[in-house]
C-alpha cells in the first residue's frame, strides 16, 4: 500500500490590502508566485505547494476557506503577510476554516538594502509587522497553528515546512481512517480500552469490529498457487528458516501464514481499511497467531495494534503517513525488559510476533517457534535487531475526560551481544534523560506499554498533530525535570 503523499496539496495564500496601490499588489502576487514555485519544486516538500492570488479583504479570505474546506486534495494552508493585511478582515475567513494551517514569518528579500532602502521597499516589505498583526488575531481567536520563521530559501524554513507538510498529510489522513478490529481487547486489560466514539469526535478516524470468521472467511477464498508465489516471495526476501523451505518439515506452516497474509490483505483492501487489531485470545478458526503477516503489512504502512489496541494500530497507520517519505522506520513496540546496569540503563522493545521489518539494521530470518500462549500451532515470524539511531516512543492513552498523547525521545543502540534463544525481533534503546527519570514520567502520565516506535517521526511533528487535534501532549526528552514534569500534569488536569 503505497502512500502518496504528493498528490496532496498545500495551498500558498498571502495577505495585503488596497492601500499601497496595484503596482504593490501585483509585486506582492509575483514574489509570492516565485515562493509558492520555489517550495513546489523543492523536492524535500513532500507535496504539493499550490499558489493563490493575494487576499485584500474580508470577502476574498472566506471565499479562499470555504474553497480549501471543500477541496479534498487541500490538506493545509501557509498563510503569510507580504505587506500589512489588517487583521479584522481574517476573522471571518478563520472561525470558517477547518484545515490546518502554518504561519509563514518570512520577507522576500533576505537582507536590507542598506544604501538604497526607502518608503517604498518599507511599504512593500512589512512582514516584520504584518506577521505579527496576523500573529495577534490567531491567538486572539484561539486558533493552533504552526509558525516557521526565516527565510524562504533557508534549509532549515523548508526542512520545517516539509515536516509541518507530513503532520499536515497525517491530519487527513485521520479524518478518514478505518480501523478495523479482529475480536475484541485483550480481557480485562485497562489501556487498550478506550472511548471510540470520541476518538472519532477528535481525531476523525473511525473503530469498528468484525469476527475473526469474516477474517477466516476471506483466508478460505485463497487460491494455491497465489500462497505458493508469496512463499517463493519470502524466500527471497528473508534468510529462511530450512524447516520452512519446501522441503522442510514445517513448510505448511509458511504456507498457512501466507494464506492468512493474502486473506488479510484481501479483506483490508474490501474495506477500505488501513489499520486493524489482532488478540491471542480470539483466534477461532485461525491455524497460527499473524506474525509475519502482520509485520510485512506494517512495512507497507498499514496500522496495527496487539490485543485489540485500536488506539495504536491508528496512531501507527498516522506515523506512517506522517514520514511517508522516510526509510518506513516506524513500528508497533512494546516495553518489554530493562537492563538496569548503572553504567547503561537500557530498555529492550519487542513483542511476541509483531514489530515492522523497517526497524532491521540487517535482512531479517523468517523462523518459526513455539508460542506459549493463543493455543494455536506455531507461528512463523521474522527475527532481527533494531538499527542504531536517534527515535521517539509515542503513546495514545485515553484519560476518561480527554486523550493524552505521550512522546520519548530515545536512543537506539546495537545489541552487541547474541540473544539466541530469544526468537523475535528487538530493538535497544536508552530513553532520554535517563531511564529513571523517563520511566518515572511515563508512569505519571499514565503511558501505554504499547507504543508507536519511530526514527523518522520527530517531537515537533507528534506537538504539531496534537496542537492540531486539540489534545495534551507531554513530552519527555533531554530537558525533562521531574518537578517541573508534575507540575505540568497539574496544570493540565482541567485541558
Amino acid at each position: 500500500m503505497t502512500i502518496y503523499n504528493n498528490q496532496k496539496e498545500v495551498w500558498f495564500i498571502t495577505g495585503s490590502q488596497t492601500l499601497y496601490g496595484d503596482d504593490v499588489l501585483k509585486q506582492v502576487d509575483a514574489n509570492s508566485l516565485e515562493i509558492a514555485n520555489s517550495f513546489n519544486d523543492n523536492p524535500g516538500i513532500p507535496l504539493k505547494v499550490v499558489f493563490k492570488n493575494c487576499l485584500k479583504s474580508a470577502d476574498e479570505i472566506k471565499r479562499l476557506c470555504q474553497e480549501a474546506n471543500q477541496s479534498e486534495a487541500c490538506v493545509g494552508l501557509i498563510c503569510w503577510m507580504h505587506t500589512f493585511s489588517p487583521a479584522k478582515m481574517w476573522i471571518g475567513g478563520l472561525n470558517l476554516l477547518n484545515k490546518p494551517f502554518c504561519h509563514l514569518n518570512t520577507q522576500f528579500n533576505r537582507d536590507i538594502p542598506w544604501k538604497s532602502i526607502d518608503m517604498e521597499y518599507m511599504n512593500l516589505n512589512q512582514s516584520a509587522h504584518g506577521d505579527r498583526e496576523f500573529g495577534h488575531i490567531c491567538a486572539r481567536l484561539g486558533k493552533a497553528r504552526a509558525i516557521v520563521v526565516g527565510h524562504w530559501q533557508d534549509p532549515n524554513v523548508v526542512k520545517q515546512l516539509a515536516s509541518w507538510g507530513g503532520v499536515v498529510c497525517a491530519w487527513a489522513e485521520s479524518q478518514s481512517l478505518k480501523v478495523v478490529r479482529f475480536g475484541d481487547n485483550m480481557r480485562q486489560v485497562a489501556v487498550t480500552e478506550g472511548d471510540k466514539v470520541e476518538a472519532e469526535n477528535v481525531f476523525g478516524f473511525s473503530v469498528n469490529t468484525h469476527g475473526i470468521g469474516d477474517l477466516v472467511e476471506s483466508i478460505k477464498s485463497v487460491n494455491s498457487a497465489d500462497i505458493l508465489e508469496l512463499c517463493d516471495e519470502y524466500n527471497q526476501m528473508y534468510f529462511m528458516d530450512p524447516k520452512l523451505k519446501r522441503a522442510g518439515d514445517m513448510h505448511v506452516s509458511l504456507q498457512d501464514s501466507a494464506k492468512i497474509e493474502l486473506g488479510l490483505r484481501r479483506f483490508m483492501d474490501a474495506g477500505g481499511y488501513k489499520a486493524f487489531t489482532s488478540t491471542f485470545e480470539d483466534l477461532h478458526g485461525l491455524k497460527q497467531l499473524p506474525g509475519l503477516p502482520v509485520q510485512r503489512m506494517m512495512l507497507d504502512g498499514y496500522g496495527f495494534g496487539a490485543e485489540g489496541d485500536w488506539k495504536h494500530a491508528a496512531l501507527l497507520r498516522i506515523l506512517k503517513v506522517m514520514n511517508a517519505e522516510g526509510d518506513r522506520g516506524t513500528s508497533f513496540m512494546e516495553d518489554y525488559t530493562y537492563h538496569l546496569d548503572p553504567a547503561g540503563m537500557r530498555c529492550l522493545g519487542s513483542h511476541m510476533l509483531e514489530i515492522c521489518p523497517g526497524l532491521a539494521q540487517a535482512r531479517p530470518s523468517c523462523e518459526i517457534h513455539p508460542l506459549g500462549i493463543g493455543g494455536k500451532e506455531d507461528p512463523v515470524r521474522l527475527v532481527f535487531d533494531g538499527k542504531s539511531g536517534e527515535a521517539v516512543n509515542v503513546s495514545l492513552v485515553d484519560m476518561g475526560p480527554r486523550f493524552r498523547i505521550i512522546v520519548n525521545k530515545v536512543h537506539a543502540k546495537t545489541v552487541d551481544d547474541d540473544m539466541p534463544h530469544l526468537p523475535v525481533a528487538r530493538v535497544l534503546w536508552e530513553p532520554m534523560p535517563d531511564l529513571p527519570t523517563a520511566t518515572t514520567a511515563w508512569l505519571l502520565a499514565g503511558g501505554a506499554h504499547h507504543t508507536v516506535f519511530s526514527y523518522t517521526t520527530t517531537i515537533e511533528q507528534v506537538e504539531m498533530f496534537a496542537d492540531i487535534a486539540g489534545v495534551e501532549c507531554l513530552v519527555i526528552d533531554e530537558g525533562t525535570n521531574l518537578r517541573q514534569f508534575k507540575k505540568e500534569l497539574k496544570w493540565n488536569q482541567n485541558w
